[in-house]
Order: C-alpha cells, then structure tokens, then sequence
C-alpha cells in the first residue's frame, strides 16, 4: 500500500464529492469497528475510497509533481531543482564497501530527497545548487522524519540540466501553514512556526544503517540492521530544543541534518561532541536566544503526555522576510 498522508487521503476522497467530511469521519469509525479495530485510520480510508472507486494516485504520466509522490511508488519520473546538498558517506556490508549521497530537490508543489548509491554517487557530487535534473526510474521511501525520498536504483536515471526543461520556482514549505504554537493540536500533520529557543539539551547519538537510516542493534561487536544484516554502522544523532513564540512553547526534536542546519556545522565538526559531549556547553548558550523558522509534523507523544514539533527545515528568522509577510497579510 501507498503510505499516503492522513490529510491527504482526506482531502481526496471529501474532494470528490461523493462523502462530506463528517460522513467520511463516520464512515472510517465504522469501518474500524467493522474490522474489529484490526484496521488503522489510514488503512479505513484506503478501503473506503477503494469502495467508493476514488483514484488515490495521479494517473500515470511522464513526471511526476513532488506533491504527488507517495512512499512505496516505483518507476517514478520527476524534474527538480537541487536546493540543497549533503556530504558523501562510506559504508561497509559485509566485505563490500559503498557510498550515499543525497540532495534535496523540488518544484514549485514541495521538497524532497534524492538519494544516489555507488557509481551514482559522482553524479550527486558534480551537482550543484539551483541544477535541474530529470529523475527517471527512482523508487520512493518513507524517510526516518516521516518524508519521503526517492532512490536510483540499478535502473534510475539522471540528467542534469537537460535542454529545455526548467524548474521556475521551489515551494520549500509545501502545506506548511503558519501557525502559532498555543494553535498546534497532535493531529496536525504539518505546520511553520517561527519563535525563540529558549532552552537546548545534549544531542543523542546512536548507530543507524547507511543504506536505510534505521538504528542498529549491537551482537557479538556487529551492527545489525533488521532490513540488511549486518552493517557497518554509522552515527546518527537527535536533538532537543524547545521553540517559544510568546504564545506557547513547544519541544522541536531535530534529527541528524536538521541538527547540522541548526548549528551551522559539518558532520566532522558534530562529531566531535559524540566523543566530548562537555564541549557542546558553549553551543548550547550561543543557540539560546536564536529566533528560528521552522517547518516539520506535530505529534503526540504519549509517554510523556506533550505535543512536539517533528522539524523538516530550519531557517533563521528573517525580519524584511516577517515584515513583508505581515504587510500582505493586513
């Protein structure tokens, strides 16, 4: 199944006109009991729009928008601009070695990750911000923060900046409406917010997978991903930090680049804090006070009964930018 986004397959099957927003809520609770509540929400309305004979998916074309990309789609074709890019990384799985690289690209309906392995890795290397590239064959994943990404494999294909084919602008906050933090409620799937850091924890870190992201699991000194054996790890970390906007405050939770775009740092100049974490103390004071614009996914986290803010992207407030936004607005 297609993990398409809960607001998304509400959208399209009110969209249609064939059931009111209150009749779909109805009709998913019935189908949950109907099922013995062996079904999730998402999986009720997959069902219900399937019953109804509601196209979930684009029909099939030569490219694809991001907007319409959904994690576990193949032979996906889309044209992108590059936006942003991350360092090359090595990889061993049992005495192969191997490399990953990963832009982020859009257009002007969202973001999102390309990922390169092996000899696609020089492709993503020569690349450069603002390239445009026609993406053939990928196949799409469900990224660690709830994303997606697209992935070349043996059949993928890239072109970069091929004649004729331009990308005019980059939506980078797809559906992210600003919202204040006393607003933010544990169903909303995405949201901006803008605000003040006004306490820092220490960064975790922990061992994932180079191929999947997912963590590792220690055995007999081997890294042992569930999807692919045995690995060599890498590291990968999160931080804490919570975001006020004089209307509330919420914890943003900042996964490994989000933390990197943060402080402003390399993955070599983070990595010293895995081996000396006292050292991160002046890090910590210098991001207090830091007003920050963030986009990401707002959740529930039941163990410790408080909303936190899943964060996508990270900017520095900009005041001409909240100015000019605030004079549209009125």
């Amino acid at each position: 199944m297609f993990k398409i986004p809960l607001a998304v397959l509400r959208e399209k099957i009110v969209g249609s006109g064939k059931l009111t927003a209150p009749q779909l809520e109805q009709r998913v609770k019935d189908k949950i009991n109907e099922l013995s509540g062996l079904v999730s929400e998402e999986g009720a309305m997959n069902i219900i729009a399937n019953e109804l004979g509601i196209e979930l998916l684009p029909p099939q074309r030569e490219k694809l928008k991001v907007k319409e990309i959904y994690p576990g789609m193949r032979n996906v074709s889309l044209l992108g601009k590059v936006v942003q890019k991350y360092e090359t990384r090595t990889f061993a799985k049992g005495d192969k070695k191997g490399k990953v690289c990963s832009v982020i690209v859009g257009d002007e309906t969202g973001t999102l990750r390309l990922v390169f392995w092996n000899d696609q890795v020089s492709v993503a290397e020569s690349l450069q911000e603002n390239d445009v590239v026609l993406v053939t064959n990928g196949y799409v994943k469900e990224s660690t923060n709830n994303g997606k990404e697209v992935h070349l494999g043996e059949k993928g294909e890239v072109r970069v900046n091929p004649e004729g084919q331009e990308v005019a602008t980059v939506r980078r906050s797809a559906n992210f409406e600003r919202r204040k933090i006393q607003e933010l409620q544990g169903n909303d799937t995405t949201a901006e917010i803008m605000g003040t850091i006004v306490q820092v924890f220490d960064p975790r870190f922990f061992s994932v997978c180079p191929q999947c992201g997912k963590r590792v699991t220690e055995s007999n000194g081997q890294a042992q991903c569930g999807e692919h054996g045995v690995v060599g790890a890498q590291w990968s970390c999160v931080l804490n930090a919570v975001v006020d906007d004089g209307t509330g405050n919420i914890r943003g939770v900042f996964w490994k680049n989000q933390t990197l775009n943060l402080l402003g740092k390399s993955e070599q100049e983070v990595a010293v804090y895995k081996d000396n974490l006292p050292s991160f103390e002046n890090m910590k004071t210098d991001l207090l006070g830091e007003q920050v614009k963030l986009t990401g996914r707002v959740r529930n986290n039941e163990m410790f009964g408080r909303l936190e803010f899943n964060v996508q992207t990270v900017e520095r407030a900009s005041p001409e930018e909240e100015l000019a936004r605030l004079q549209k607005a009125a």
